[in-house]
């Protein structure tokens, strides 16, 4: 199975590897089926962009380091009961930490998290589907940073809430002072948390908001949060593919990010998922079936003679372009 962008879908030659959901996280389409012209329009009317297909290149390929659906749409839930609960003051610290606790579980169980894109599901679930697809992020690279069980939690409650603001407030630039605030009136929530929502848009340079602080000024964790959520936005809003993310965030390093955070991101994060089709510096069409003990160096089949190959093997290798 593979990730690709629903205008790439192929009605002949493609099936679904997973299934899709309406805005109400009822199942639209079941898996292993094809996708009728007629459901492809309604899905681009939910505004989803991504689908999860199998077909013959990407048979075997299983991609175990993504959640799966069932996981991903309870977690869903139950945020938006949490962001409800927000709303009428009630807020229960109970569920708000067992969320974050079962998220901890599959990031500590897996080698890699690759990302459902938040847009593979309705316009209405997408901005819960974003907040946990950058908590999983951020709790990854806080492993790699060596954070301990208390600090990880701490970062992924303020990761996981990191845009509550925008649920009450519309204005782009009040949205991290109208979160911090709703956070830090929370007395069982961290105020390290509560600063993620609030700085997550700062800038190590300066440049960011709602107080274009720079350097020091801004805590690690939300550095760790601002980096996951500018990458999700990338590979699901721009329809980037990660490699091209990857780019993005390498050329912000000490600029909007320290040097540390990008260098754990990387190590973390695979670049090039398994399903992703690359063309090797030989000039060989291959499809990536596993991420390994390397995250940029993934074992990767000979598209047309099936041969696999890890390139964390074979350092002669190495992936000059990608196929769509």
């Amino acid at each position: 199975m593979r990730i690709i962008k629903l205008r790439d879908y192929n009605t002949e030659s493609m099936q679904l590897a997973k299934p899709i959901y309406d805005n109400h996280r009822r199942v639209l389409l079941a898996a292993n089926n094809k996708i009728h012209p007629k459901y492809l329009d309604k899905m681009l009317e939910l505004g989803i962009s991504f689908v999860i297909v199998e077909d013959a290149e990407s048979k075997g390929i299983t991609l175990e380091e993504m959640l799966d659906m069932p996981t991903w749409m309870e977690a869903i839930q139950s945020l938006q009961e949490i962001i409800k609960q927000f709303a009428s003051k009630k807020v229960s610290i109970v569920q708000l930490n067992q969320l974050v606790g079962q998220l901890l579980k599959e990031v500590i169980s897996r080698k890699a998290i690759i990302l459902s894109p938040s847009t593979s599901l309705g316009q209405d679930l997408q901005p819960y589907a974003h907040a946990i697809n950058v908590a999983l992020l951020s709790l990854q690279v806080g492993k790699q940073l060596g954070y301990n069980e208390l600090q990880l939690r701490d970062l992924g409650v303020g990761s996981l809430l990191h845009d509550i603001g925008k649920f009450f407030e519309k204005d782009e630039a009040k949205h991290p002072e109208v979160g911090f605030n709703l956070l830090r009136g929370v007395r069982e929530i961290s105020l390290l948390s509560a600063h993620i929502a609030y700085q997550h848009h700062e800038a190590l340079d300066g440049s960011g908001y709602p107080r274009g602080i720079k350097g020091l000024e801004i805590i690690e964790y939300a550095q760790v949060c601002g980096l996951a959520n500018l990458y999700d936005n990338l590979i699901s809003i721009k329809k980037m593919l990660p490699h091209e993310a990857f780019e993005i965030i390498m050329a912000l390093s000490d600029l909007a990010f320290s040097n540390m955070i990008v260098d754990a991101f990387v190590k973390k994060i695979p670049a090039y998922p398994p399903g992703t089709k690359v063309v090797l510096n030989n000039n060989e069409e291959y499809i990536v079936t596993k991420i390994e003990d390397h995250m940029q160096r993934p074992t990767i089949r000979h598209i047309a003679s099936g041969k696999e190959i890890s390139m964390a093997e074979d350092l002669t290798l190495f992936i000059s372009g990608c196929l769509v």
